[in-house]
């Protein structure tokens, strides 16, 4: 497929990344992401339907598992299809339009994960730091409007990414890094000043993203304290134990996203592999383990697996 003209300052379309030399493996490579996505699809969804059809989880840290869960089957397939498409058919070419929405679903969607992590966070604090309130101040109602606050907060901060790269001309090269669009990629092949872009892009993860890393930090560390002053070791452990799913979640979402950063910052002379591993891990790992962690850790979302497959099994 030939590349767009590098004197067209229109930016018509962009091309998604391959790997060099690795071409004939796009196939195997599209069947392991698509494994992944189905174990998402299935994961997510059977979360979805189990808080639903269980009475017992029908509380505020099982509703902001479901959020989690939408927003997860809403990022992996706002990219692996396209990705599958570009592995099994070639068309690595994607438009302009196409891109700067795909851009903004990325960079939202993960802001709304990053401020409903904290609002899990917050709910564990609350729970073991002051237990007698936990029911009066994390309300059904009050879940909602956190669920509503994350979304707006999300659209707010990063739907003038995809504006600021509106007028830019695009000269250079049209070839995309990743197999998808992030801000950061697409701003790197303008060919004007892009320092509002960068400025603007550095201001909202870090007031997103970095400020929600912090007040987590900030929770954990208050629970720490709480826990600490029970009396017995056996107690600590049983009152810390309810958090290690929700930490575990906050590692699989924070850890690709530092990483997915320091390869765009620093990895600039890194093998395109890299820069592809990275894109993919972070887009989907997330997304295939947040329902096995809360399936593992929870015992009414084990037992209600452990039913629906023994009725499959009949």
């Amino acid at each position: 497929m030939p590349f767009p003209n590098s004197s067209d300052l229109s930016p018509s379309s962009f091309i998604l990344a391959s790997i060099p030399g690795l071409e004939a493996a796009h196939f195997w490579m599209a069947i392991l992401l698509c494994s992944m996505y189905i174990l998402a699809v299935t994961g997510n969804c059977a979360v979805l339907f189990i808080v639903k059809t269980e009475p017992s989880l029908h509380a505020p840290m099982y509703f902001f598992l479901c959020m989690l869960a939408v927003i997860d089957l809403a990022l992996s397939t706002s990219t692996v299809p396209r990705i599958l498409s570009f592995y099994w058919f070639n068309t690595r070419e994607i438009s302009f339009a196409a891109c700067l929405v795909q851009m903004f679903l990325i960079h939202t969607l993960s802001a709304i994960e990053s401020t409903v992590l904290l609002a899990m966070a917050v709910d564990r604090y609350v729970a073991i730091c002051h237990p007698l309130r936990h029911a009066a101040i994390l309300t059904n109602a009050a879940t909602v409007k956190i669920g509503l606050v994350a979304m707006a907060r999300g659209v707010i901060f990063f739907l003038p990414l995809p504006l600021l790269l509106l007028p830019l001309p695009f000269c250079r090269s049209r070839v995309l890094s990743h197999s998808f669009c992030l801000h950061q990629d697409v701003m790197n092949l303008a060919c004007a000043n892009t320092t509002a872009s960068v400025v603007y892009g550095l201001t909202a993860i870090l007031l997103v993203m970095g400020l929600d890393a912090i007040l987590i930090c900030l929770s954990y560390i208050l629970i720490l304290k709480a826990v600490l002053r029970l009396a017995l070791w056996k107690e600590r452990l049983k009152v810390f134990s309810t958090c290690i799913a929700h930490i575990c979640v906050v590692l699989t979402f924070y850890v690709p996203l530092i990483g997915l950063s320091v390869v765009h910052r620093f990895g600039k002379d890194l093998a395109p592999l890299v820069h592809i591993t990275m894109g993919n891990i972070y887009i989907l790992v997330p997304a295939v383990l947040n329902p096995i962690i809360y399936g593992v850790r929870t015992k009414q979302i084990q037992r209600r697996i452990l039913n629906l497959l023994h009725v499959c099994s009949d």
